[in-house]
């Protein structure tokens, strides 16, 4: 396992220890999937990303107080890639939000909109088993507040619910799938992969120039997400945000005392120990 360690200092009265894992894309099938699901798990499917999830679970059972997974803990939907996380999300150490691949079908086949999500959480028999859209907890005095966000937007019921968490008065870690878009994120992705988009929510229209008109349409961002990222970033009680789908590491700010943080691959091994004093 390959170990990121930060601190966050919030004024915590006990040092509270979370591990952030995210995309672990796991990818299997069985005799209950059709040909195509058997090619995607042949192709995508690898012990050692089973193996890193067990070392990550592992090492949150025994070192910290919870495990945050941010989204892609299945590289698809399947019959086996649906138990698989099912009995994952039962353990009371982990908590979870969806990312994009936790409700595709075939990976890229179809434009992904709410219908297509909806579609994907009744044929899992409604969803994992946890909260799939919005999600909390309460732990060490600290409020975990998850939103999926893995289709580049928020929704005006999400930031409801996420004034209502801010009523409890609790320091909030912010936990979605999609990085928020900031701009020293957004120039390392591009030197990274110049041909590819940056997968950031938010960018406006000047930074959406270099994107081809199907990911500037997938990614433009619409009202009710534009009044969730400006809340985000003014409201005081949120202390962090936990994220992931790029599969690399980085830190920045997206707003002043407001620190950002992409996760690399679970599927490499990769998780981030953050410890809050």
């Amino acid at each position: 396992m390959q170990l990121v360690k930060n601190e966050l200092h919030i004024g915590l009265e006990k040092p509270l220890k979370l591990l952030h894992v995210t995309d672990s894309h796991i990818a299997l099938a069985d005799e209950r999937d059709d040909e195509r699901k058997h090619a995607l798990a042949k192709r995508m499917g690898s012990p050692d990303k089973e193996r890193y999830w067990a070392e990550q679970l592992a090492y949150a059972e025994q070192n910290c107080d919870l495990l945050v997974h941010t989204g892609d803990l299945m590289d698809f939907v399947s019959h086996a890639n649906v138990d698989w996380a099912r009995k994952a999300l039962k353990n009371e150490k982990v908590f979870f939000i969806a990312g994009n691949h936790d409700y595709s079908q075939y990976v890229g086949e179809a434009w992904e909109d709410e219908a297509y999500r909806m579609n994907s959480y009744m044929q899992m028999g409604y969803g994992l088993g946890v909260p799939m859209f919005f999600n909390n907890r309460v732990i060490g005095g600290v409020n975990i507040v998850g939103i999926d966000n893995s289709y580049y937007r928020f929704a005006s019921w999400q930031l409801w619910r996420l004034k209502k968490e801010v009523e409890k008065g609790l320091p909030i870690v912010l936990a979605f799938h999609d990085p928020l878009f900031e701009e020293s994120l957004y120039h390392y992705h591009l030197e990274r992969l110049p041909h590819e988009p940056t997968y950031l929510v938010g960018c406006d229209e000047e930074h959406l120039l270099p994107y081809n008109e199907f990911r500037a349409v997938q990614q433009r961002p619409d009202e009710p997400t534009l009044a969730m990222i400006d809340y985000i970033k003014n409201e005081p009680l949120i202390t962090v945000i936990l994220t992931g789908h790029l599969h690399f590491n980085f830190e920045s700010s997206v707003a002043e005392n407001l620190p950002q943080f992409v996760t690399g691959g679970g599927y490499e091994g990769v998780a981030r120990e953050i410890t809050i004093h």
